[in-house]
């Protein structure tokens, strides 16, 4: 699909149609959320449909579109174009396109191909469009530093970096980050020691960091980090975690990367973000199919012994690293 131009619309969202595509959750929730605050603001006693994929299965579109008795106006949202029974395509196609001046209509979709047909056709006929790209990983420091610009605190460049280190990649965790910040210092300007000191050595990042070192081959900076964070306290049970997320996730890409998807339709398949991809095509140089199937046996087998069948969790851990180091080697 090709760039897109917004359409400009009235002052009033009513009688309006907005299309969102995207496939970054917190940021379609941003423009949705924008879109009803300004119906809100408009007509405070508005009735709020939110269509979710089960209520679209169940066929509730005809009966939010076709108004309320109890309201005059109405704010009806489709969450994912893709969940939409066929037999009620035209409908929304023909909502899109003339709204009625007592309705604010929005249709969110995730990207991809799927449902790629209805979404040319919507994005043919409402009345704005727009198009949310993710995050790149190297935009996320200023991503970070334009979240806390927005709750009213001030993040250097090394500051929003040391967050991102700590807290990872995920928009909606690091977006809960600085709100914490921001609650705890509104209007202050935050260095890297304020961010270290709310943030560093959090278990489940720590966790992803030995995982993330060990999918990438650099077993000896796993080891470290694994006995780092052992030592400060952090569960063997979520580290085991991470380490099986990143083997499955990757299972999963390696059975699915010839199958000529779309990356957004890909990266939903395996059940990672976009961006992720690129970072799985680099595993998936020193990692076989096979030897995913044996680290993940070994990576059971101390998930059973850091729950009690070993004498000595912290020891198994470290076993395990150097085992799934041997199945890769294995490829």
């Amino acid at each position: 699909m090709s760039p897109w131009h917004d359409r400009p619309v009235d002052e009033s969202v009513f009688g309006t149609s907005l299309l969102v595509v995207g496939p970054e959750p917190l940021l379609i929730e941003r423009e949705i959320a924008a879109r009803v605050t300004a119906a809100r603001q408009a007509v405070p006693d508005a009735e709020l449909v939110d269509l979710g994929a089960s209520e679209l299965a169940e066929g509730r579109l005809p009966e939010a579109i076709g108004g309320s008795l109890f309201a005059a106006r109405s704010i009806v949202i489709v969450r994912d174009l893709t969940a939409l029974p066929p037999e009620q395509a035209d409908l929304l196609v023909q909502t899109a396109r003339h709204p009625g001046d007592d309705l604010c209509f929005v249709v969110a979709h995730p990207g991809g191909n799927t449902g790629k047909g209805l979404l040319d056709k919507v994005a043919g006929v409402v009345t704005q469009r727009v198009r949310v790209d993710p995050v790149k990983p190297w935009e996320l420091p200023t991503y970070v530093i334009g979240e806390a610009r927005r709750l009213g605190v001030r993040l250097d460049a090394a500051a929003a970096q040391v967050l991102v280190d700590a807290v990872g990649t995920d928009l909606a965790a690091l977006s809960a980050a600085v709100a914490q910040l921001a609650s705890d210092w509104a209007g202050s300007a935050l260095d890297v020691a304020m961010v270290n000191r709310y943030f560093a050595g959090r278990a489940e990042v720590t966790g992803f960091a030995v995982a993330d070192d060990v999918m990438r081959g650099r077993t000896d900076q796993a080891l470290d980090r694994l006995r780092w964070a052992l030592s400060t306290g952090v569960s063997s049970v979520l580290i085991i975690s991470a380490l099986a997320a990143a083997l499955r996730n990757l299972g999963r890409y390696l059975d699915l990367r010839a199958s000529r998807l779309a990356p957004a339709d890909l990266a939903r398949r395996v059940g990672v973000p976009t961006w992720k991809l690129k970072d799985l095509s680099v595993q998936a140089r020193i990692w076989s199919s096979r030897s995913i199937a044996v680290a993940i046996q070994a990576t059971a087998l101390a998930d059973a012994q850091v729950k009690g069948a070993a004498t000595d969790p912290d020891y198994a851990l470290e076993r395990l690293v150097l085992a799934l180091d041997r199945a890769r080697r294995s490829a």
